[in-house]
């Protein structure tokens, strides 16, 4: 009908057609009508055809996605081998199986790091086996993790530790904890299962990892002083001056000397630190020796950064380096960063606010806080993790060998060789 006023309007405001009209009228009405009887046959084969494409478009697209859940899920994705490991180990039976969240710790000592890497003893290739033989995975799953959207929070490498580990995939909604742990080696332990959302990344959910790193305060002392290991205690004024140093790091920094093969405008390297501090020191169980234990929540790091940090710190506690060499280091002038040894550096919690404020509270998911698994996650820690550190650095003494190195650091160029090969004990998530 619009179309057809129009049509009308035009040829009214047409002043030869007035004419036509007044002569005329009965020609120009036929040619009007037979005019708008083919516009509108036109319009209507058109809207036809668009019709039928849109159509052509939305069974083809049916064939391949089932629409059933968010994401995209093709129907080939899934081989006839796949297949048939699904439904042998299900008994022939589609087995139900919902997205979870699993908290862990482990002593990272003797493995060589979190994340799966064939032939080499992991953290995850001892989880996995366990799970497997458990039934909270299957033969797929095994080999395939990704397939049950296995992901972890962080990645720790060889020599790292963690109170709380976090990873997530889909599993059966029936499991026993502590039968899956008396399978699992005794330096690795599953405190929790919580159930999440369907789309919860226990990596990409992570709002920021808390980080620690134990060293003996001794370290801490100036490069020309004379001190015992046993009887020397951290000063206070001392212990506040680290804590001014380590403030110096907080907010959003540009970190590409405190890493490897990275370009000073990269944007990558942009790092927000949330919060670094040093507690009051401490003398654990059966040791005279003081230590401390520097924490750092940050959003996210990357390889080699958080023992590059302690470095840096303890050479200018030392005396080796000034304060200002940590802004300088963030500018795009290449500095050769020291880095601290690998055996005190240990996950301590991954965080979940944004989460915990969009769901916590839903009535349907629990918060992740883990608080109920607070005693647990602690009796671990002091057995298996801190008991490790002390030990290992009171009869092998590595910051010790460090720190005579150290002396003889230079910060200008980049790092040597020998040192980015060196992979142990770095973290990057």
């Amino acid at each position: 009908m619009l179309f057809k006023l129009n049509q009308f309007r035009i040829v009214q405001n047409c002043s030869v057609l007035k004419k036509l009209f007044h002569s005329y009228p009965a020609s120009l009405n036929q040619i009007q009508l037979s005019f708008s009887k083919r516009m509108e046959k036109a319009m209507e084969e058109r809207i036809d055809d668009l019709k039928t494409r849109k159509q052509d478009r939305f069974k083809a697209k049916k064939e391949k996605y089932d629409g059933r859940s968010k994401r995209r899920k093709w129907e080939h994705d899934e081989t006839e081998e796949a297949k048939r490991l699904r439904l042998e180990e299900s008994g022939g039976e589609r087995i139900k199986r919902r997205k979870a969240l699993v908290l862990l710790g482990y002593s990272g000592v003797n493995y060589c790091g979190m994340q799966r890497n064939l032939g080499i003893e992991t953290i995850e290739e001892e989880l996995l086996k366990a799970m497997l033989k458990h039934k909270w995975i299957n033969d797929l799953g095994f080999q395939t993790p990704q397939q049950l959207q296995f992901q972890r929070a962080a990645r720790t490498d060889k020599g790292v530790s963690a109170c709380r580990q976090v990873v997530s995939l889909k599993m059966p909604e029936t499991y026993d904890i502590d039968a899956i742990n008396k399978d699992l080696p005794s330096d690795i332990k599953i405190f929790a299962v919580k159930r999440v959302t369907k789309g919860f990344n226990s990596k990409s959910t992570c709002d920021a990892r808390t980080y620690s790193y134990t060293l003996p305060t001794y370290a801490l002392t100036k490069h020309d002083e004379e001190y015992d290991e046993n009887t020397y205690r951290l000063p206070a004024e001392r212990h506040e001056e680290l804590n001014k140093i380590l403030n110096l790091y907080e907010g959003t920094k540009n970190y590409h000397n405190f890493t490897i093969r990275k370009e000073p405008n990269d944007p990558s390297c942009r790092r927000y630190m949330m919060k670094l501090e040093c507690p009051p020191p401490f003398i654990p169980d059966n040791s005279e020796v003081e230590f401390a234990k520097i924490t750092v929540k940050g959003q996210s790091f990357m390889m080699h950064q958080i023992r590059r940090m302690v470095g840096l710190v303890i050479a200018i506690m030392k005396g080796y380096a000034e304060s200002f060499t940590i802004p300088h280091a963030m500018e795009k002038e290449r500095m050769n960063i020291p880095q601290a040894p690998g055996l005190g550096l240990v996950l301590e919690k991954v965080h979940y606010e944004r989460y915990n404020k969009k769901y916590g509270n839903d009535g349907m998911h629990e918060l992740l806080e883990f608080k109920e698994e607070d005693p647990l996650v602690e009796e671990f820690y002091h057995k298996n993790i801190l008991s490790t550190i002390i030990n290992t650095e009171l009869k092998e003494k590595p910051m010790q060998t460090w720190i005579k190195k150290l002396k003889n650091h230079s910060f200008t160029g980049e790092a040597e060789k020998d040192e980015e090969d060196n992979n142990s004990g770095n973290v990057s998530d």
